[in-house]
């Protein structure tokens, strides 16, 4: 009887029961830059308030190589009241993420809607130009110029190159705005001709 003691106070470990998030984000966002804009400063937040911790990440991509979303996992040792469900989603719309992403409880599989802003993608023509403007140009100083129109304070460039085209992604609070304040832009520069403007978010 006294084994059987021993045995219950010093033989069995207390088992903490994990569980999982996924936050599914509707952004094109390439993983090194995920890392930065969302799962560094969320897993700082999740500990700081006991919540939990980022515990990995990852990007889909669809067949030509463009992302088409990507997620970040989140661990959990207890279960989270809708309070702090919430404050995670508030956490994340205030790190930027759009409109089209969601928290996924893995437990029981519910799917919560979150994000706020809109997403504008510009497609730029990667093969039908003349040979002097894909020589003169530069992608990344029109989305730097592109940055500065539509007032965004990011500093990450979101891009994918394909074989026909090469893709420039923007997140601010309102498509619409975003597209008309480049529209200038758009029929000035030699780079955007033939472009094609696509509301992602």
């Amino acid at each position: 009887m006294l084994s059987n003691l021993f045995q219950n106070l010093f033989g069995k470990k207390q088992v903490i029961q994990e569980s999982y998030i996924v936050v599914q984000l509707n952004d094109k966002i390439m993983p090194i830059d995920r890392g930065e804009l969302y799962e560094d400063p969320l897993d700082e937040f999740l500990k700081v308030k006991f919540y939990g911790e980022v515990s990995g990440g990852g990007t889909l991509q669809d067949v030509t190589g463009e992302i088409e979303y990507c997620d970040v996992e989140i661990k959990v040792n207890r279960k989270l009241s809708n309070a702090a469900i919430d404050d995670i989603i508030n956490k994340l719309e205030a790190l930027g993420a759009p409109k089209g992403s969601k928290l996924i409880i893995e437990e029981t599989g519910e799917q919560i809607p979150l994000g706020k802003l809109e997403g504008m993608a510009i497609y730029l023509d990667g093969i039908n130009l003349s040979d002097e403007i894909y020589k003169n140009s530069d992608p990344g100083a029109l989305a730097e110029e592109i940055n500065s129109l539509i007032k965004s304070r990011a500093d990450i460039v979101r891009h994918w190159k394909g074989e026909t085209e090469t893709a420039l992604y923007f997140y601010g609070p309102s498509f619409e705005e975003m597209k008309a304040s480049i529209s200038d832009l758009l029929l000035a520069d030699p780079l955007c001709e033939n472009a094609r403007v696509v509301q992602i978010a």
